[in-house]
């Protein structure tokens, strides 16, 4: 896969802290086509007023040395983490992605509305199909409302475990952050590394049934750090009493993560590409998926070190996860000496037990949007499409003549309203399109068949099986949508991260054991809730989101642990062209679609 950069304009540090990314003015004029390719990849930061001449940077199969041993993964531009893709809030940037792996592959922007344009939006079979070895596509990124960090990654099977990065959104000339202006920004993007290939891994549980093998390590900027055999951390060199941009990714593939540098307290300023009400904190709890712009002040002992961390929270009964930190060295200025000569080893952040749902929800439920007059929040009130969707792991007879490695024999599924959706040979946004019948139904539940105690630890083998389709959810335009998620214990209990493609919503609250419409919908933010893409449902508890469906188009919401992804816990949502005009439909299709 290749991907190319075009020359980009200059970025003052006054506007974007040394940084650059944005598609010169008067040649985004000139394009009137649809093809420009666009993935800014700068290495030398100090030059960042040096244009840059059209380049080609090749993504192909690298060899990467991790944890004692080598292996080839899929890398973009030949780097793990991937390049960073830098724009101004409201700019369009292009970008043409060419595969030359050995794997079919799709790349989604994560958090990127793209208003009345999910075909380039990029999960597989769900808004185009798979770009094959050999094969490119152009991919037109339109970004709108959002502001700070988001990122890209890979969106077919599990190759997003190697192949993503960041993508930082500036505010729009003669505006600002609405807090000071960092001293320099820092890119934290948390990861997993396996020592097998992951798609070995991935063939291997669906192939048994039974639950996939962990990763081998947590890794930030993709070092596991200094915790972990044969590895190192990296060091983040800073001046003292300063304020640090950590721009922070949850690119983990199926975790979520408590990160937290140790002696210093953290504010949380952004959340999932929208600005928070300012939250200082001891730590953070991040889930695939999500994204945060958090404040860093330099304002401890310069004599000593500290180490920034992270490690896994999982709540889930019998579920494995990996059992690792990983670390980045913070060092003050003027401190140099080398890690052997010091008599010390780096001071370590406080974790709690790897099961602490309190810790974790303590930070997640603190999180406000921030309401000022730059910054309205506007909770749509007239809700017209109510859905109340649990979300399960599921179990479905082993169909072979041996034992799958399930409860009981089964083989591991998971759903939500007892659908275990089944992805299509075929794009589903082509046959919207296009009106091609028999590949999706419409009939998604808006609510479970059945209503039990969801969160019983002792569901009967009855209420473990799911049903397969191939089953969506369609609103009309203007509609405003109400999902209440209801996490289950059937099979066992964890939290689920659910991410929607091409909105953003409003999380009105949280709440632990069973869902009760009554007393639940009283404890509901309307004043200031998180305006997010992702939400992560409490072990045993609900979510209520709500949204106005304003941007038409073929749209995935999905658990955003892969394995509960290949599992079938997702669907998705068409929100049908509006009637007042073009602004209110979706833009027609692009002539050079990957073909299935």
């Amino acid at each position: 896969m290749d991907i190319f950069s075009i020359p980009v304009s200059t970025i003052s540090s006054e506007q974007a802290f040394s940084t650059t990314g944005r598609i010169l003015e008067e040649r985004r004029n000139a394009l009137q086509r649809d093809i420009v390719e666009a993935l800014v990849c700068i290495k030398d930061w100090d030059r960042a007023d040096q244009r840059l001449q059209d380049t080609i940077s090749p993504i192909k199969e690298a060899p990467y040395t991790r944890l004692c041993s080598t292996k080839n993964i899929l890398t973009v531009n030949g780097m793990f983490p991937g390049p960073t893709l830098r724009a101004y809030q409201g700019d369009t940037v292009f970008v043409e992605v060419h595969n030359q792996g050995t794997q079919n592959i799709t790349i989604h922007w994560h958090g990127v509305l793209q208003p009345r344009n999910p075909w380039t939006d990029g999960p597989e079979y769900i808004t185009q199909c798979p770009i094959q070895p050999g094969g490119k596509f152009n991919q037109k990124i339109i970004f709108s409302t959002e502001i700070g960090t988001l990122w890209w990654h890979a969106h077919s099977d599990w190759t997003r475990a190697t192949v993503h990065g960041a993508l930082n959104v500036y505010p729009k000339k003669g505006t600002n952050y609405p807090f000071p202006k960092p001293h320099k920004e820092v890119p934290i993007i948390l990861g997993e590394w396996w020592k097998k290939d992951v798609a070995e891994v991935l063939d291997a549980f669906l192939e048994t049934g039974g639950r996939p093998s962990p990763s081998d390590a947590l890794t930030i900027n993709g070092q596991p750090g200094d915790l972990c055999p044969c590895s190192k951390s990296d060091t983040l060199l800073v001046e003292q009493n300063k304020t640090y941009l950590l721009r922070i990714v949850g690119a983990t593939v199926n975790s979520i993560v408590h990160f937290s540098v140790a002696n210093h307290n953290l504010t949380v300023v952004g959340w999932d590409g929208r600005y928070t009400k300012p939250l200082t904190t001891e730590y953070i709890t991040i889930s695939s998926g999500q994204t945060m712009d958090v404040l860093l002040t330099t304002n401890q002992n310069s004599s000593s070190h500290y180490y920034m961390a992270a490690r896994v929270y999982s709540s889930g009964l019998g579920v494995l996860y990996v059992n690792t930190t990983t670390t980045v060295r913070l060092q003050y200025k003027g401190n140099d000496a080398v890690p052997s000569q010091r008599s010390t080893p780096p001071i370590l952040p406080y974790f709690p037990a790897f099961s602490d749902t309190k810790y974790a929800f303590n930070f997640i439920t603190k999180l406000r949007g921030l309401v000022d007059k730059d910054h309205p929040i506007k909770v749509p009130q007239n809700v017209t499409t109510r859905i109340f969707s649990t979300l399960s792991i599921n179990a479905f007879p082993c169909t072979k003549n041996t034992t799958c490695e399930g409860p009981n024999g089964t083989s591991l599924a998971a759903s939500m309203n007892n659908i275990s959706f089944v992805k299509p040979s075929t794009s589903i946004l082509e046959a919207y399109y296009n009106g091609i019948n028999g590949v999706f139904q419409t009939d998604f539940p808006e609510k479970p068949p059945l209503a039990f105690d969801f969160t019983y630890d002792l569901s009967p083998l009855a209420l473990q099986l799911s049903s397969r389709g191939t089953k969506l959810n369609v609103v009309d335009y203007g509609s405003t949508v109400e999902v209440v998620f209801q996490a289950t214990s059937v099979v066992t209990a964890l939290d689920h991260p659910i991410h929607l493609h091409g909105y953003s919503f409003y999380v009105l609250g949280y709440g632990f054991g069973n869902f009760n419409e009554t007393r639940d919908k009283l404890t509901y933010n309307l004043v200031d809730p998180p305006f997010v893409e992702t939400v992560v449902v409490p072990k045993n508890g609900w979510a209520t989101i709500r949204f106005t469906a304003d941007n038409p188009g073929v749209w995935f919401m999905h658990c955003h642990f892969d394995r509960h992804l290949v599992w079938g816990m997702e669907t998705v949502f068409i929100v049908k062209n509006g009637k007042n005009g073009p602004k209110e439909k979706m833009l027609p299709r692009p002539s050079y679609m990957p073909q299935c």
